[in-house]
C-alpha cells in the first residue's frame, strides 16, 4: 500500500494526471490552488443563499399572519384590541359628526377654490 502512495508524491507525468483524475472523481480541486482561490472554490460549492432554509425563513411571514389574524377577528375568534379602539373612536366621531375627511376636502382645497 505505502508503494502506492509514495507513487502519488512522485512528481511524474503519470501522477500527476492520475492525481488530477482523482481530484475530478472526488470533486475536489483539480490542480493544487492557494488559499485566496480555495475560499472562492468554497464559496461556489456552497449551496446559493436563496435555496438556504436558515436564510430565506430567518424572518416571520408577517403577511400571512396579518391576513390570518384578520380572518380570525371577522369570525370572532380573536381579539384585536388595537383595531377595536380605533374603529370606536371612528365609531364616537362619527356620531358626533366629525366623519373621516376624504383626501381633496381639506381646508387648503377650500382655499385653493376661493381664489
Amino acid at each position: 500500500m505505502s508503494k502506492y502512495v509514495n507513487l502519488a508524491n512522485v512528481a511524474s507525468n503519470y501522477a500527476n494526471r492520475m492525481n488530477r483524475l482523482r481530484n475530478r472523481i472526488f470533486t475536489e480541486v483539480v490542480r493544487p490552488t492557494n488559499q485566496k482561490s480555495m475560499k472562492v472554490v468554497k464559496l461556489f460549492s456552497d449551496k446559493p443563499v436563496d435555496k438556504n432554509p436558515d436564510i430565506v425563513q430567518y424572518y416571520p411571514r408577517l403577511r400571512e399572519t396579518h391576513l390570518l389574524m384578520k380572518n380570525l377577528r371577522w369570525y370572532g375568534l380573536f381579539r384585536d384590541e388595537h383595531q377595536d379602539f380605533k374603529e370606536e373612536m371612528q365609531r364616537l366621531r362619527a356620531l358626533r359628526g366629525k366623519p373621516v375627511w376624504k383626501k381633496g376636502q381639506g381646508k387648503q382645497e377650500n382655499v385653493k377654490t376661493l381664489k
